[in-house]
């Protein structure tokens, strides 16, 4: 076993860096007034109390941790039951080589300096699970998707750009339900997506398709949904299925049944697109039922969802094409005559549809009512969901059940900002459509409900969401319940932000002082704040402090993390935030990297917390 030296100055747990604020004796110099300079020695991060605690134990008192021990260490302290003695081996052999750049390995044991440093590499000691392990074989209906809304919007949502490039980001972010607003153009078969009676620019339809269909899988291989809000004419929604069907190909996925009994599942639509919208409203013409209200742009009635963020509200548009049972249709021809090729061209465009969607008319009661002929989607907003769950809260659980509940935003948050998501969830709604653009403490939670389950889009729903008792009873999201699990948080120490921000970002005459504060964010009962004492004129603040929290519903828990820093005159500056799904955390102390106020992973900043469920 080689002979380790230890430096004098002990070496950052983050990558080096070179900072021009930084003298020669490892200090910072701040200037005071334009007068003198204040000198800050810089203080690295050092092992907390309970990190040599843990490396004293596995090591069995010795200065060095052998594979063998990090393995053991890792199933009994940090509960990763199937690490193997290979596993362990490969993380000294990596955090060796990171540590002291040896391409040939002199030892084959971390010192405790060398396993702080592991414990301060998310990607080998992340807070939660990095694998998909839910169930995948269920129908859709028994998932929360991650969804986006008006996904092609760079900003607000009354005079942003509409591009392409959004839709790329949500997908490589794991987002799989994009929706389209599509519009005819001025050319003749054009047709463009934008958000309508708006200033918003547009885009083409077809440069959207083939993103969707070059980044579909970028993050996840599992199913994106397209949801469409059409305004076209029957010759146009023709083109949609043309383009549609050419530019994905055998990736499309439609069923051979006109009407669904039960949704597929995940596992079984991997690497599939899936359309969803409202059956086209000529086939209501076509069955002699006459439309209600005006006509928008496009030349159809208005859209379902065309309030959502212009700030004009619609309710014109009475009838549904969903309300109807599939016997009042005609029967369609399953596929149109292409003049020029003489063949069989692309399935009709209500051939492609998937999710047949609508939204509730008359009595919200009755719309909620399920229908053992098919399944579907209905589309609540915001405010429509608030009120559902004031009065019919179990009607919604009962109906998320087999079919799938789409919420958005209302129509009045034209700054693309977002709405608190746990209502949906706690009543089974499986698409809380949000504004990626959106950013704020509510798209935190978003991202940090999706980072469960590998990321990859589809989070299974609590079993208790799902069941139904003896008498037919469901979920009663307004009852009181018992706390099932207590989850214990420690929150021993940061680093990083010397290397990701300059030395006067926080404080132009001193080190910052910063503080951690934490959340439990889920069912009210559940709801919880704690915080921190402030660490003064530190870049690598050590807390060591725990917090309890009980959980009534663990399942719908989201930890949310926020590192301030204290301004005696003026607002606190934020120095970073995450939010992880309680359920999925590791057991353990883990590196717990944080995120700026976009979501954006910041590149060495992170946290080092113990987390234990008792």
């Amino acid at each position: 076993m080689g002979s380790y030296k230890k430096n004098k100055h002990r070496p950052s747990p983050l990558p080096e860096s070179s900072n021009s604020n930084k003298d020669e004796m490892g200090s910072y110099n701040y200037k005071m007034f334009n007068l003198f300079n204040r000198k800050f020695k810089i203080t690295e991060a050092e092992p907390p109390k309970d990190v040599k605690k843990v490396f004293s134990k596995f090591s069995n008192g010795g200065s060095h941790m052998t594979a063998d021990q990090l393995r053991r260490f890792l199933v009994l302290h940090q509960d990763e039951l199937d690490c193997t003695l290979a596993d362990a081996q490969r993380i000294v052999e990596e955090v060796i080589n990171r540590r002291h750049h040896l391409t040939r390995y002199s030892r084959y044991s971390l010192n405790l300096d060398d396993f702080f440093h592991f414990l301060l590499y998310d990607d080998l000691n992340g807070p939660i699970t990095s694998q998909v392990h839910n169930d995948m074989t269920a129908p859709l209906a028994q998932y929360f998707i991650y969804t986006g809304h008006n996904s092609y919007l760079t900003g607000n949502q009354l005079s942003s750009d509409c591009s392409e490039v959004p839709i790329v980001k949500a997908l490589q972010r794991g987002v799989r339900v994009i929706e389209l607003d599509l519009w005819p153009g001025s050319a003749k078969d054009e047709i463009l997506v934008l958000h309508g009676r708006t200033l918003t620019t547009p885009v083409p339809l077809i440069k959207c398709l083939k993103s969707i269909r070059e980044y579909a899988f970028a993050s996840s291989p599992y199913p994106v949904i397209i949801t469409l809000e059409d305004h076209l004419t029957p010759e146009l929604q023709a083109k949609v299925a043309e383009m549609v069907t050419q530019t994905f190909g055998g990736m499309l996925y439609y069923p051979e049944s006109d009407s669904l009994l039960q949704f597929p599942s995940p596992e079984s639509l991997k690497h599939r697109i899936i359309i969803s919208t409202k059956p086209p409203k000529e086939y209501l013409e076509s069955s002699g039922i006459k439309r209600k209200g005006p006509l928008s742009p496009g030349g159809r009635n208005s859209s379902e969802e065309d309030d959502e963020a212009s700030g004009i509200p619609d309710h014109t548009a009475e009838l549904e094409a969903d309300d109807r049972s599939d016997s009042d249709q005609d029967d369609e021809d399953l596929t149109d005559w292409d003049n020029k090729s003489g063949q069989l061209g692309a399935p009709v465009y209500k051939r492609l549809i998937t999710i047949h969607a609508g939204k509730p008319k008359g009595c919200l009661k009755d719309a909620l009512k399920a229908t053992a002929d098919k399944v579907r989607r209905l589309s609540l907003s915001e405010q429509e969901l608030e009120k559902a769950a004031a009065t019919n809260g179990t009607d919604v659980v009962r109906f998320t059940q087999n079919n799938i509940l789409r919420i958005y935003p209302k129509g009045t948050r034209i700054t693309s900002s977002n709405y608190k998501p746990l209502v949906g969830w706690m009543h089974g709604a499986q698409m809380i459509a949000f504004n990626m653009q959106g950013y704020g403490k509510s798209l935190w939670l978003m991202h940090g409900m999706f980072r469960a389950n590998g990321g990859c889009g589809y989070l299974k729903k609590p079993d208790f969401l799902m069941e139904k008792g003896p008498n037919n009873e469901v979920f009663d999201p307004k009852r009181k319940l018992p706390v099932t699990k207590t989850l214990k948080v420690k929150v021993y120490l940061g680093d990083g932000w010397r290397l990701d921000f300059s030395h006067t970002h926080f404080d132009s005459y001193s080190p910052p002082d910063f503080y951690t504060k934490v959340y439990i964010v889920g069912v009210p009962a559940d709801a919880a704040k704690r915080k921190t004492k402030i660490i003064e004129d530190n870049w690598s603040p050590a807390w060591n402090e725990e917090f309890t929290f009980p959980l009534t519903v663990p399942e719908l828990a989201l930890l949310r993390v926020e590192v301030q820093e204290y301004d005696m005159s003026d607002k606190d500056d934020f120095g970073g935030q995450t939010c992880l799904p309680v359920l999925d955390l590791r057991p353990g102390i883990r590196s717990v990297p944080l995120h700026d106020k976009k979501g954006e992973k910041l590149k060495n900043v992170r946290l080092l917390m113990g987390f234990q469920f008792v």
